[in-house]
């Protein structure tokens, strides 16, 4: 399979370029499980796009520090181009801000979390998986579900946590690319910008790791099960 990673993340600071960047850490996520598969990452806030769906088998839409109500022109190409990927069935998951980019893309709605910024690690709850923990850093959370969208995961305070529309269509607002290594210096990194209760839950939190291996195995079981349904489709629509 050749998955597409569309590469959100706009953070070129000093912290973003000591630690490997969105789309590497997606690969490094998924390729041990599927050596033979083959990824691209396209840097798609810096205007890199994939020049059409033909030969893409899976797409990938990371985090970002971003918005997707910013005005930036990329995220306004990414939104277009997510209705395109569903439109022609192509499997597609979504992480934070690929999640709700997918979500408003789609017709639902995303606004600031009541609670403030999350950070750490979060428990939630997912749909064939049962508890789940994953790794957290955002202010912004989907707030209604596209038209045909189901939940699939949810967390206290974030009942949108997780969603998918028929089964070419998965997203979650936590990041299952996160190592326990960089969400420890990230939250360093955020220590003094954000409100000192922030850092401390968040601190607080990393004592219970993510479930990196079952998350990791659970995005590997979606993409080659919507990948299977998809060609099937296409059979039958040639017969």
């Amino acid at each position: 399979m050749h998955i597409a990673v569309l590469m959100a993340n706009t953070d070129e600071s000093a912290f973003a370029a000591a630690h490997p960047r969105d789309g590497e850490k997606f690969v490094q996520l998924l390729s041990p499980l599927r050596p033979d598969w083959r990824f691209s990452v396209f840097n798609v806030k810096d205007g890199v796009f994939p020049d059409s769906q033909a030969g893409i088998d899976g797409v990938i839409v990371t985090g970002s520090p971003a918005s997707v109500h910013d005005a930036d022109a990329w995220v306004g190409r990414l939104l277009a181009l997510i209705r395109q990927i569903v439109a022609g069935g192509v499997p597609l998951f979504g992480a934070c801000f690929g999640h709700q980019a997918i979500a408003l893309a789609l017709g639902g709605e995303v606004a600031r979390n009541p609670g403030g910024w999350v950070l750490g690690t979060a428990a939630t709850q997912m749909e064939g998986m049962g508890p789940l923990r994953l790794y957290a850093a955002h202010l912004e959370q989907v707030t209604r579900l596209p038209l045909d969208a189901r939940v699939i995961g949810t967390t206290p305070g974030c009942p949108l946590a997780a969603m998918a529309i028929g089964t070419r269509v998965m997203t979650t607002q936590y990041h299952p690319e996160m190592t326990p290594a960089f969400i420890a210096a990230l939250t360093d990194e955020l220590a003094g910008k954000l409100p000192v209760e922030v850092i401390a839950r968040a601190r607080a939190s990393l004592g219970a790791k993510a479930d990196t291996a079952r998350i990791a195995a659970h995005m590997v079981a979606f993409l080659e099960a919507a990948h299977q349904d998809r060609a099937a489709s296409k059979s039958i629509a040639v017969t």
